[in-house]
């Protein structure tokens, strides 16, 4: 799904989400990408993925006397953490340092007994970024994810580039059925743009 106008200057791709119910537990994250090293940055970006997953154990209904249920908060966890570091790195390789936009950052918990995390990154990038970005996504939206996935592995190892953004993202459809959605929004009187990503996967 596409919308947007140059009246309200935004556009939503995919299956994006932000409304949530009265009553639900989140937690967000700000970060300023340009006050730290890059280094610094990454390991960062690490422990706040960490510190998500661990923060949804706690929302996810336990018996302890099923073995199933420790599974199940293994692998929710793996999965947040993943998810989490993948946004969040991308949020602050391509945030637009000059726009002076935090980075923003965090989980939405929905559902009691079948909880969706919604996961969320914003940042700000300039047209030509933008533009960049929403070529990609229209490729993910046209293709298949797993054909695409191998597209991309092999344009990756042709051009020797570290630039492996787009295999996160479709990692995360691949392989723990992620659903994924984009708004964009232009500042008044700016050319910037913040770009936020959410993305909605069962734990």
């Amino acid at each position: 799904m596409t919308s947007g106008s140059l009246k309200t200057m935004t556009q939503i791709f995919g299956e994006f989400i932000d409304e949530f119910p009265p009553e639900h537990d989140c937690l967000e994250l700000t970060f300023t990408p340009s006050s730290r090293p890059i280094k610094q940055r990454w390991r960062n970006n690490r422990l706040s993925a960490h510190f998500v997953a661990d923060y949804l154990s706690s929302f996810l209904p336990v018996d302890e006397e099923d073995a199933s249920s420790e599974k199940r908060i293994k692998e929710s966890k793996g999965a947040v953490s993943y998810v989490a570091n993948e946004l969040l790195e991308n949020a602050i390789k391509f945030n637009n340092d000059d726009a002076n936009y935090k980075v923003r950052f965090g989980i939405h918990f929905i559902g009691e007994i079948e909880v969706t995390a919604v996961i969320f990154a914003s940042n700000s990038v300039n047209p030509q970024g933008a533009s960049k970005l929403k070529e990609f996504i229209q490729e993910i939206m046209d293709s298949d994810p797993n054909e695409l996935y191998l597209q991309q592995l092999e344009k990756n190892a042709e051009s020797e580039s570290d630039d492996t953004s787009g295999l996160g993202l479709l990692t995360m459809i691949n392989d723990y059925s992620a659903k994924i959605g984009w708004k964009f929004d232009r500042r008044p009187d700016s050319d910037t743009i913040i770009v936020t990503t959410v993305v909605q996967i069962r734990v």
